[in-house]
């Protein structure tokens, strides 16, 4: 009898990691992908792994689009990847920001905001995976800050072949060789 395989996951930042950080990405029509995103999160599927994102977006809080226009932001990303044969598990996001126009989005420190843990925390909690067998993949460092709260490994993105990186760093999660 062979033990049941325990869930991995890659948690990505989004702006800078996915999509091209233009600032304030939320126009569906705008959204561009960094070269080889999309097969990253394809490559995570193939594992058997989740992808999830997590997301910063004080944009909201600020005023600058509302959360409808997050969410058909994300609704094209996910048509897109779906289109290639990927999916996303799940989308967190955090809209606070101490200066938000919004009473309910002004917080100073709130939890899920990064650099803390919070929406790291949650996807860990929904999926029941363990940080040890998570990774996060981000560009900032708010992104590491917040994998290390969350006791996630933190691996900066810094351009280049996202594609390769995730492959990297499936076989370390796994333990085994993720085909090319």
């Amino acid at each position: 009898m062979s033990k049941p395989r325990r869930p991995v996951m890659v948690i990505f930042d989004r702006d800078g990691v996915l999509n091209v950080d233009h600032g304030y990405a939320f126009k569906p029509d705008e959204l561009e992908w960094v070269p080889g995103a999309r097969g990253a999160v394809r490559r995570v599927n193939e594992a058997g792994a989740l992808a999830v994102i997590a997301t910063n977006q004080s944009g909201i809080g600020r005023g600058y689009y509302a959360e409808a226009d997050m969410e058909a932001f994300h609704a094209e990303m996910l048509a897109q990847l779906a289109a290639e044969g990927a999916r996303i598990d799940g989308i967190y996001f955090a809209p606070h920001h101490e200066d938000a126009a919004e009473d309910r989005y002004r917080v100073a420190d709130h939890p899920d905001r990064k650099p803390n843990p919070g929406m790291l925390l949650k996807a860990l909690a929904d999926f029941a995976v363990a940080p040890a067998d998570a990774v996060m993949i981000g560009d900032k460092p708010s992104d590491m800050e917040a994998a290390r709260r969350a006791g996630v490994r933190g691996v900066r993105y810094a351009g280049g072949d996202l594609e390769a990186l995730v492959v990297r760093e499936l076989a370390t999660l796994t333990g085994t060789t993720v085909p090319k």
